[in-house]
């Protein structure tokens, strides 16, 4: 599923499902493999400062501080 929308003047097409999948290259995987794995390390690390984490309920559409410890 594919939907366009505007964007401070530009139109910004946002792909879903596998048309996104089928649309990233070698170079792209890595990259979202990277940042998958520097955010859950920043999520570690929070943890074991005892500083809270950001999380965001889909339900209820909000966001909310949570300290999780390690």
């Amino acid at each position: 599923m594919t939907s366009t929308f505007e964007l401070n003047g530009k139109k910004v097409q946002v792909l879903e499902g596998e048309d996104a999948v089928a649309s990233l290259t070698e170079n792209d995987k890595e990259m979202d493999k990277r940042a998958v794995a520097a955010v859950n390390a920043a999520i570690e690390k929070a943890k074991v400062c005892g500083r809270p984490i950001a999380k965001y309920d889909r339900e209820t559409k909000t966001a909310k501080l949570v300290y999780e410890k390690a």
